[in-house]
């Protein structure tokens, strides 16, 4: 019988009348001493308004902007995110997001209270108490990067198969080697769940393999805004079975086994997360999610694992000009793997999950001409955030090699049980130490040459294509060689975004300015096939400098989420052309 739940209300923090009063005018930091936990409070005349004293980004903590002569804005000691406490919603990057509030109400004799009201959490629904596993019911296979094999009583299921081929055109490859059985072990799953359409999660040139011999394999997805498989007819991949399931709803496989995705807090329109139950026992897979399910998760989960490495961005490597000299981003670099790690053991300490396994981070910049982005995108170590996590809590790691099988059953029962991970055989090889790129470059260099690119007027039917505009920025795009000198022959135009023009000099109007060198053969095959420029930003495969230093999330967010779901009719186009 299925339990009823409720929405909840949690007092968060209590003001006594003189301390409501002493609320000043302006932004007031405040703490719960007993829970330590932090927020501001905006108060104007008789309103107050309050949130927590974390991002909405990655939970970094706010301080006073010392730059706001108004006295309504705070800074993010992360990534310097700015929010304005008078509106709740954040001024850098501009046009993003928009804070939690928390409600503030007021007692009888003027005291002061900070609710939140909690809604009920989906996996509580029809509960389950976990049962006895014998030895072997539950193992967990790990392959590569985020994909984990699972043996779920006689059911297997497979996360997120990237296998073979780059990742993001050809700047992410895999850092291990995947077992040599790793299509077979595919072949045989049940089920696989892929988590957003990023292509280290959604790997066309592995899914090209399966679909050679499994077409019809059962792929689930969430309900995203931007489909995981909006390019599924582009790709040419034949897939016929995928299914596109609502966000924290159980979906039963049998009686035993049942799984339940949920959407990420910060970008809900592209990425999810996954619960999966066998027998009340949770496995939780929080993937890239920067908050799965808006930071509302299960605690003491069987088994959690998440991202750890840092680096999944072209940020700060790819940038030049202003404060990105190579020594500020070898520092920024260092810190902000810092802050992960810290964040991601404070996770996992709140969320107490029985065993922590962190994965998603493994690939390597191992193309030759992407050695400096390789020499100075210094990644997380695995095992320095295990030895972090065990520093403060009883919490069981697990730091995965290609073909290592955790059998949970052993584990639950007893973690220092020899037999409880089983790792690789003696020999077997762990590190990829050649990579085949020549397929791949050669699917992107036969772009450069295509006869769209003969007619300059590709440059106005692409960005009115991609439909951004009314946005005070004005873009220079450069085609490059490989080393990122200008491409003999190759385009170098200005767009002005404010009135989608294409000005031969800057106007003279006060804009933001942004330079964008991409390698030739990615930006033609992105621009050809009408793809997202993750390719080219997450890729490494451009060079920016912008003035100011602001992050325009609104134009990166369109042209990394939100362009149309079909191509541009090239077609059409070089017909009018000819």
């Amino acid at each position: 019988m299925e339990q009823s739940i409720e929405q909840t209300t949690e007092v968060l923090l209590c003001l006594s009348p003189g301390e409501a009063a002493d609320l000043k005018e302006g932004i007031n930091f405040l703490r719960n001493k007993k829970t330590g936990k932090d927020f501001i409070l905006y108060k104007s005349k008789n309103r107050v308004r309050a949130c927590k004293n974390m991002c909405k980004h990655q939970g970094g903590l706010f301080i006073k902007d010392i730059e706001d002569l108004d006295g309504r804005s705070v800074r993010c000691t992360k990534h310097n995110w700015r929010l304005d406490v008078s509106t709740m919603k954040y001024i850098n990057p501009p046009g993003s997001f928009c804070q939690d509030e928390l409600v503030v109400e007021m007692d009888e004799e003027n005291g002061l209270l900070l609710l939140e009201l909690n809604p009920p959490n989906p996996w509580d629904s029809e509960p389950r108490s976990p049962e006895h596993l014998a030895f072997g019911e539950v193992q967990i296979t790990y392959l590569t990067h985020a994909c984990m094999d699972l043996k779920l009583g006689d059911k297997r299921m497979v996360f997120d198969p990237w296998l073979t081929g780059p990742a993001f055109a050809r700047g992410w490859w895999l850092l291990h080697e995947p077992p040599s059985d790793w299509l077979e072990r595919l072949c045989q799953a049940d089920l696989i769940y892929i988590s957003h359409m990023h292509s280290d999660h959604l790997s066309y040139p592995t899914l090209k393999e399966l679909a050679g011999r499994r077409p019809d394999i059962p792929i689930y997805v969430g309900n995203t805004e931007r489909p995981v498989f909006w390019n599924l007819n582009q790709s040419g991949v034949q897939l016929t079975n995928i299914n596109i399931v609502p966000f924290g709803i159980w979906q039963q496989v049998d009686k035993n086994l049942r799984f339940m995705i949920l959407m990420d807090g910060v970008h809900p329109e592209m990425d999810t997360c996954i619960i999966v139950e066998y027998k009340g026992h949770k496995i939780l897979n929080t993937v890239d999610c920067t908050r799965p399910n808006g930071g509302r998760l299960p605690e003491k989960v069987a088994l959690m694992m998440s991202d750890f490495a840092g680096g999944a961005s072209g940020f700060p490597m790819t940038f030049s000009g202003g404060k990105f000299t190579e020594e500020w981003k070898a520092q920024f670099i260092k810190a902000e793997r810092k802050k992960l790690l810290n964040y991601k053991a404070r996770l996992v300490k709140d969320l107490q999950p029985r065993i922590y396994c962190p994965f998603a981070g493994y690939f390597v910049e191992s193309h030759p001409s992407d050695k400096y982005i390789k020499e100075t995108n210094i990644k997380n170590d695995p095992n320095e955030l295990n030895n972090l996590i065990k520093k403060n809590s009883d919490v069981v790691t697990w730091t995965p090699r290609p073909g290592a099988t955790l059998d949970l059953s052993r584990m639950l029962k007893d973690p220092t049980d020899s037999k409880g991970i089983i790792e690789p055989p003696e020999g077997t090889k762990i590190y990829k130490d050649s990579w085949d790129f020549e397929p791949y470059l050669n699917i992107l260099n036969a772009a450069v040459g295509d006869d769209i690119f003969l007619h300059s007027s590709w440059i106005k039917e692409y960005f009115t294509w991609a439909g951004f505009k009314d946005y005070n920025l004005v873009v220079r795009m450069i085609e490059t060689d490989e080393d990122f000198s200008p491409f003999p022959g190759g385009y170098d135009y200005l767009v002005d975004f404010l009135d989608l023009s294409f000005p031969k000099e800057r106007p003279s109007r006060e804009h933001p300015y942004e330079e964008i060198r991409s390698r030739v053969d990615v930006i033609r095959h992105v621009v050809k096939n009408g793809l997202l420029w993750d390719d080219l930003y997450i890729g490494f495969q451009t060079r920016l400098q912008r003035s100011p230093d602001i992050y325009h999330h609104l134009f990166w967010n369109h042209f990394q989420i939100k362009l149309p779901l079909t191509p541009p009719n090239w077609r059409s186009f070089l017909m009018h052309c000819g």
